[in-house]
């Protein structure tokens, strides 16, 4: 009975993902943390001890997000059929696959209208300006982000389910959405926010070493390992740049350099080495990588749940 509680939610959970994705019409609790921490941001975020009232809010809203669930799970526990329901439908909200595609799907169809309509798009989906992005710019930044969120929002959420259950899984979401709303390096959040981004950076090492290692088993170039180890430290990020070397290397093209994020240039470093031209089609090929591996994952998941239990 064991395994049925902690195998069904990721079976469901994946299953819902890849079916439903994430209706705007659902309520989300994803959201719901968005609201915490813009109403924690601004009544923490004045005056002196910035950097300490950061990281106050955000150990309060991890800790506590931690202990809701894992609580609830204890509570359910004598409800098998209950807590395999409550965990279904929070790793279902944990989980961005579908989503992340019909984003970037969402860009290509823009960009087919205009270039201006791509950017817009676009905009909905990264931080970077994207007001004089040109076609190559916007095709690569799609491709980049697919790469980085595939990490953040599908291998990260599975990885903390897998070693500690729901609790583990919206623990990983609430320090992620920490990161995204208030880990920037700009006036406002370079001391506010700076615990939240070290924060997620130590969540993210091992799901993002482990996606790109999934990306390039599942299309079979794992002898390519090392470039990858040595093309992903070129990233400004300690972790973004492997699933994005993985990428880069699987398609062999380059993608980073300079951009600019919120009115600043920033001096991103190139991650491969192969200056061609990617064409729109290679899209597919993108959404295939990402939803061979999930599936995998999730596959590789069952059997380490099966065994230690």
């Amino acid at each position: 009975m064991d395994f049925l509680i902690l195998i069904s939610p990721l079976i469901l959970g994946y299953i819902l993902d890849l079916t439903l994705g994430d209706p705007r019409w659902l309520p989300h609790p994803i959201r719901l943390f968005g609201n915490l921490i813009t109403l924690g941001e601004k009544l923490f975020n004045k005056n002196k001890n910035s950097l300490l009232k950061g990281a106050i809010l955000t150990l309060l809203l991890t800790s506590g997000t931690y202990l809701f669930f894992h609580f609830t799970d204890y509570l359910l526990k004598s409800t098998p059929y209950l807590k395999i329901t409550f965990d279904t439908i929070f790793l279902f909200y944990a989980l961005a696959n579908k989503s992340l595609i019909e984003e970037g799907k969402a860009v290509f169809t823009a960009l087919q209208k205009s270039i201006q309509e791509g950017r817009s798009r676009l905009s909905w989906i990264v931080g970077r300006d994207t007001s004089k992005l040109n076609k190559q710019e916007i095709i690569k930044a799609v491709f980049e982000t697919l790469s980085e969120n595939l990490s953040d929002g599908v291998i990260a959420p599975l990885f903390y389910y897998a070693v500690l259950g729901i609790p583990g899984a919206m623990l990983y979401k609430m320090v992620n959405t920490l990161d995204s709303m208030i880990g920037y390096k700009n006036k406002r959040y370079i001391n506010f926010g700076k615990f939240a981004a070290k924060l997620d950076d130590v969540f993210n090492y091992i799901p993002a070493r482990l996606t790109a290692i999934l990306m390039l088993l599942v299309t079979f170039n794992l002898s390519k390992l090392t470039h990858v180890w040595q093309q992903g430290k070129n990233h400004s990020s300690p972790n973004a740049g492997y699933p994005e070397a993985a990428l880069a290397i699987i398609l062999n093209c380059r993608f980073g350099g300079p951009n600019y994020y919120h009115g600043t240039l920033v001096e991103k470093p190139f991650i491969g080495t192969n200056e061609r031209i990617i064409k729109e089609n290679e899209f597919k090929k993108v959404a295939t990588i990402n939803h061979s591996v999930t599936i995998i994952f999730v596959f590789f998941i069952s059997i380490f749940i099966y065994f230690i239990l």
